[in-house]
């Protein structure tokens, strides 16, 4: 391929077989081991249309390897995976708030613990993206949240260094780690945006990044008011294994994803999301006694012997997002503990 005055990213010249092409870059060790959309210069060109900032605009350093995150090198991995052009802004966002000091990308990229990043996408530009809010909100089936998800994933793994078993050094690592990306289902919610939460207005388009574990199902079909379903979504919360227990000076969050129905409910009992949070810190707690001797010496030095140790050091470190579709459902997102999740506007 021809150089560009545009690009300064090396070219390589390549078979013009699509079957070629992607066994090079897995040899390579360039993608996440699913097939890519080559990264011709004419797709990078059209992926760049959909922002306005300049391709050799440099986001950052990304850890572990350091390389330069510029905004070309996200158009690239954002072909590779799928996305449309007007798309860019939230993947650029993303990888803004990723490299913020507080997210902690270093400990998140090379940690043994299977943490991945989550994207959750506020405002307008939910709906101009066609972002899933609602059925499946965490499954497959929506691209822009599949491969907004997908292309954060290439970036740290071609521009980060996180490749598996070499900077990327999970134990067992998880399924979201391919991608991992959600909108607030903002019309059914009873409460605030989780972005209004966080200072911006409801016109705004935000991105927020968390470093969380895969959710797992809370299932309550039974309860008819605030106290009982959240009874239920405080004692799934809790587990000894949990890093946000085990991480409580470091202040970790916890994410709880509740769906729809569960927040009619809850709201309709007279339930603000203050009043949620405040009802799961106080009761979302594990007894000290049922952790090893030597863990309660190490871990929890401060705890008496009957203590409840809770999940979250405070109330406001507890996230609250209403998503999904129909359903007596929620969902719980255990963070990695030693991050904290950002909140960017999105800009073009």
């Amino acid at each position: 391929m021809a150089n560009s005055p545009q690009f300064v990213s090396n070219r390589i010249d390549v078979p013009d077989s699509i079957d070629e092409i992607n066994e090079l870059f897995y040899r390579r060790g360039w993608t996440d081991g699913l097939p890519i959309v080559p990264p011709t210069e004419e797709r990078v060109a059209q992926m760049l249309s959909g922002t306005s900032r300049n391709p050799q605009d440099i986001l950052g350093a990304m850890p572990p390897r350091w390389g330069e995150a510029t905004v070309e090198k996200v158009a690239i991995n954002a072909v590779m995976a799928g996305c449309l052009a007007s798309y860019m802004p939230v993947v650029i966002t993303a990888i803004e708030a990723l490299l913020e000091p507080e997210f902690n990308l270093y400990a998140i990229q090379a940690t043994t613990h299977p943490v991945a990043p989550l994207v959750l996408i506020n405002g307008p530009i939910r709906k101009q993206l066609g972002a899933n809010s609602g059925y499946n909100v965490f499954g497959q089936g929506t691209r822009c949240n599949a491969t907004v998800g997908r292309a954060i994933r290439l970036v740290l793994i071609n521009v980060g260094g996180g490749i598996h078993g070499k900077l990327d050094r999970a134990t067992h690592g998880q399924p979201s780690k391919y991608t991992f990306c959600i909108a607030e289902n903002e019309e059914q919610s009873p409460w605030s945006p989780f972005h209004v939460d966080r200072g911006f207005a409801p016109s705004v388009s935000t991105v927020t990044v968390g470093g969380f574990e895969n959710p797992y199902n809370i299932n309550d079909h039974s309860s008819d008011d605030a106290t009982g379903l959240l009874t239920t979504i405080a004692g799934s919360m809790t587990h000894q294994g949990s890093n946000d227990i085990l991480y409580q000076y470091v202040h970790s969050e916890i994410m709880v994803v509740i769906g729809p129905e569960h927040a009619s409910t809850i709201a309709n009992s007279g339930y603000s999301k203050a009043d949620v949070r405040r009802y799961l810190f106080e009761n979302a707690r594990v007894t000290k006694g049922s952790f090893s001797e030597r863990h309660q010496k190490e871990r929890f030095p401060n705890f008496m012997p009957g203590d409840l140790i809770p999940v979250a050091t405070n109330e406001e470190r507890i996230l609250i997002v209403v998503a999904g579709g129909a359903g007596k459902h929620s969902m719980c997102c255990p963070s990695f503990g030693m991050t904290h999740s950002v909140t960017k506007e999105i800009k073009p």
